[in-house]
């Protein structure tokens, strides 16, 4: 991870990212949560 202080310095250090359920696995899947979201709109309904 990179981040910069209100001061402009840049910090950076390691981190790990976790998947904790299927939906956000999907969101993983997608992009994102917006692009999970437009895509369920998009689908035709059964």
């Amino acid at each position: 991870v990179r981040a910069t202080t209100a001061t402009g310095e840049v910090q950076e250090f390691a981190a790990i990212a976790r998947i904790d359920s299927p939906v956000e696995a999907d969101y993983y899947r997608n992009g994102g949560i917006l692009q999970t979201v437009l895509r369920r709109l998009t689908q035709p309904v059964a």
